[in-house]
């Protein structure tokens, strides 16, 4: 996973098949349901073997339809542009929190008849993915990946404090500050270890949820960061920064972490407590396989788990050229057979290797069943296998921030309002109050 989340820095375009028109233009007309002649890509890459296994798989099974990869992260300027030109790609691979913004733009199809044409069982997808992709009723994206948020640990750096995982009561935000001055080393306001990191701005939406708050209604049509208890909740966050030399030095030193390589902060104990996506589990288990690394889930004030999800989706822009071949790779991508070859191929790398196999969660439900029963296998390293049955226990208390006609505008928004508290531009409520104003701006216009 930590190649995948690298390879947003490719550039390079791989062609998979010659006959593919290049760049990000469409590909043939298909001549049935399935599609026949060439699609092309963006906004996805292919950095390891469950990327290529997938795509060989779709090759195999459709050989009449010819697929070209512009490797790369999604780009915006660039997907909008060819929209606007009327040579768009086929297909684009992009954060499902963005989707319902070029949906109420027209930018990318509806894709209900993709979907019963081709018999795709959405029922199969969790639904905090789907309602990512679903805008007044009709789905704009085909679900991937389904990454969680947990509680990481390092045990060693809570032993010398005299605490264990079990100590750690992140529901009871009351005695956060002691509990971060116990883990945290900060001298003259600079940072050399972070006791408790809130992740913010990035994990706003969960620590408000935990507090019973949403950023947005489940309609994606009405903001609400303007509740008090928004604000409690990035006050706390801000509390435990501003006791760790500020938001200049903490996020300084933090900047500092890489957290993909042998050389982590969980290696060089510059962290104690942090929630984080699953998949560090799979670097960690690559990386830093003798790491003291403990998995909790994360709570809510009352001790209930609770967990903010996303991932990426295919999208089919407006003027593809071949939408039904690009139904047919999107179906055929996040299909459960796909899925489970794509975990063999993982299971059979990380054998080669020695290393563990933390497994591989998708947004497909009967895929991870299917992975979980048939591949998965305990490691014999407690900690990591402790670590996935702690993230499989949270998949379905997810929650994602709902499709909205001004996604991008609204995101935007929260994070400003967040970032602004963080760097001293006025306080929590404050800054809050300015990007109600601000997405409900966006709100409105979008709905007009």
């Amino acid at each position: 996973m930590s190649r995948r989340v690298r390879s947003v820095a490719i550039t390079a375009t791989i062609s998979l098949a010659l006959a593919g028109c290049g760049g990000v233009g469409g590909g043939d007309d298909g001549d049935d349901a399935a599609g026949k002649g060439a699609i092309t890509t963006l906004g996805f890459s292919l950095p390891d073997e469950i990327a290529t296994t997938r795509v060989d798989t779709f090759k195999k099974a459709h050989p009449d339809i010819q697929v070209t990869i512009t490797e790369g992260a999604f780009d915006e300027q660039q997907f909008l542009s060819a929209v606007a030109s009327g040579n768009p790609p086929d297909l684009v691979y992009m954060n499902r929190k963005l989707v319902g913004t070029y949906a109420k733009q027209g930018s990318v199809l509806p894709l209900d008849d993709c979907i019963a044409t081709q018999h795709i069982n959405m029922a199969q997808y969790r639904p905090a993915a789907k309602d990512e992709v679903t805008l007044a009723g009709k789905v704009y994206g085909i679900p991937e990946f389904y990454s969680v948020r947990v509680v990481y640990m390092n045990e060693k750096i809570l032993r010398e404090a005299g605490l264990s995982p079990d100590d750690i009561d992140l529901a009871d935000w009351a005695a956060l500050p002691a509990l971060n001055a116990k883990l945290a080393k900060v001298q003259g306001g600079k940072v050399s270890r972070i006791g408790i990191d809130p992740k913010l701005p990035e994990f706003l939406p969960m620590w408000a949820k935990a507090n019973g708050a949403d950023l947005i209604s489940a309609d994606g049509r009405t903001a609400h960061l303007d509740d008090p208890k928004v604000a409690e909740a990035l006050q706390t966050g801000l509390s435990l920064i501003d006791a760790q030399g500020g938001w200049g030095n903490f996020k300084a030193f933090r900047d500092t972490f890489d957290f993909f390589g042998a050389q982590s902060p969980v290696a060089k104990n510059q962290i104690a407590v942090w929630p984080m996506e699953d998949w560090f589990l799979n670097v960690a288990a690559r990386e830093t396989p003798d790491a003291e690394v403990a998995v909790r889930p994360f709570v809510d004030r009352a001790g209930n788990p609770l967990t903010f999800a996303s991932g990426s989706a295919w999208v089919i822009p407006k003027g593809a050229k071949n939408p039904d071949a690009a139904c047919t790779f999107a179906k055929t991508m996040t299909a459960t057979d796909t899925w489970v070859a794509a975990a063999k191929a993982r299971v059979d790398q990380r054998k080669a290797d020695n290393e563990a196999f933390t497994g591989l969660y998708t947004a497909n439900v009967d895929a991870d069943k299917r992975i979980f029963a048939e591949l998965y296998k305990p490691s014999g390293n407690k900690r990591f296998d402790d670590a996935v049955q702690t993230i499989l226990s949270v998949q379905d208390k997810g929650f994602s921030l709902p499709a909205s006609p001004a996604g991008a505008e609204f995101d935007k928004a929260w994070y400003d309002a967040a970032n602004r508290a963080l760097s001293g531009q006025g306080d929590a409520s404050t800054a809050l109050r300015r990007g109600q104003q601000e997405a409900a701006s966006a709100l409105a216009k979008a709905a007009g």
